[in-house]
């Protein structure tokens, strides 16, 4: 764990703004968050909301599990972290988990109304032939 000296009061206030400024992610680290974020593996908020100064994320990066851990490759140093990420990166990853939440309810609801068994017994064109047979 790092540690401040508090008899340095300027040090203290710039580790302040380092933390609440966040840090940005590595392209290759984004783009694994982006796929978890996707998948509603990310949890996040604001790192302090109630300053409208600060714009960093707190985010927790949880394990993929089931099919998306066995297909969705990310780093062991990525997932099961928490992480202080800065606002333009945060903000990106916010709009991936809402267009993953949507796109998965899409699939579901899809799902829902979808007639395998029309799908599967029923050729178009096949009552055409029929009659004019």
């Amino acid at each position: 764990m790092k540690s401040i000296k508090l008899t340095d009061l300027g040090q203290v206030k710039n580790e302040l703004n380092k933390y609440r400024k966040g840090k940005k992610l590595e392209i290759r680290q984004f783009n694994q968050a982006a796929r978890l974020a996707w998948l509603g593996k990310v949890t996040m908020m604001p790192l302090d909301p109630e300053d409208p100064e600060v714009a960093a994320y707190l985010i927790y990066i949880d394990f993929p599990d089931g099919l998306s851990a066995r297909l969705v490759n990310a780093d062991e140093d990525l997932v099961g972290r928490i992480f202080i990420l800065d606002g333009e990166q945060g903000g990106f990853l916010a709009e991936i988990v809402e267009q993953g939440v949507r796109e998965r309810a899409a699939l579901y609801e899809d799902l829902d109304r979808r007639d395998f068994y029309f799908d599967k017994f029923y050729s178009p064109g096949s009552d055409e032939e029929e009659s004019g047979a």
